[in-house]
């Protein structure tokens, strides 16, 4: 009896549950893969662009913001207007992991075809012939050369360059040193990250004391961050003087 019960009980509980696993509203767009709609931090599933730090190479192998690029078009296709997100699951860092669509369009599949974001086919193939549309066409991070987002939050010197024409000779080297440079990679990404004697990150604010003194190299494990919450995903706290 008690079992035949609870059994009617999930069932009537089902339709409320399907209900909470959709997340609506306008978001605050983070970067290209990034939002929160609330206080619900959002992954979209799928999919993976560039980090707002994160440079690229245009077709004349000059160095460009494609990060922010890619999170600045994304805000001017629909920043403004509300998003469905239907969960999937959290992750690791407490995000939410979903699909997301707005006034019925797939929002991945319009970043990848844009060239804004690659297929994440470790996890999905749903994009995959997407991403070799936007690759013929040469469309956003693929008209000059780039490194893969999963593979430039890792990066070394056997870490491949991308691109849908043969990237410059020089180009390894400026893709691999673009979030540890000495200038900040654009204006919105001016947070200092370094390590001190005991292997902590600390990031410094452009306001802190200290700032003007952190020399940003890469051999010194610098890096730039576009926002406090960036810094802090990655494991840094803010300076305490």
């Amino acid at each position: 009896m008690l079992k035949t019960l609870f059994a009617a009980a999930l069932l009537v509980s089902l339709p409320t549950l399907a209900h909470a696993a959709d997340i609506s509203g306008v978001p605050r767009i983070r970067d290209g893969d990034q939002i929160q709609i609330g206080s619900t931090r959002i992954r979209l599933g799928g999919i993976d662009a560039p980090s707002t730090d994160q440079l690229c190479l245009n077709t004349k192998g000059e160095r460009w913001t494609c990060g922010v690029a890619a999170r600045d078009e994304l805000i001017k296709h629909v920043g403004s207007k509300s998003w469905t997100c239907h969960t999937r699951s959290v992750d690791r860092r407490g995000r939410t992991i979903a699909r997301c669509e707005v006034d019925g369009e797939d929002i991945q599949k319009w970043l990848v075809t844009n060239g804004w974001a690659l297929a994440f086919t470790r996890i999905s193939h749903d994009y995959e012939a997407d991403e070799k549309v936007a690759r013929e066409a040469k469309a956003g991070m693929w008209q000059g050369a780039f490194i893969a987002p999963w593979d430039w939050r890792v990066r070394n010197k056997k870490t491949a360059v991308l691109g849908a024409t043969k990237p410059p000779e020089n180009a390894k080297a400026i893709l691999l040193a673009s979030a540890s440079g000495a200038v900040a990679p654009s204006p919105d990404c001016t947070i200092k990250g370094n390590v001190n004697s005991s292997g902590e990150c600390i990031f410094h604010q452009p306001t802190s004391r200290w700032y003007a003194k952190i020399e940003m190299k890469i051999s010194k494990g610098t890096r730039w961050f576009c926002s406090v919450e960036e810094a802090e995903a990655a494991g840094c706290r803010e300076t305490r003087r």
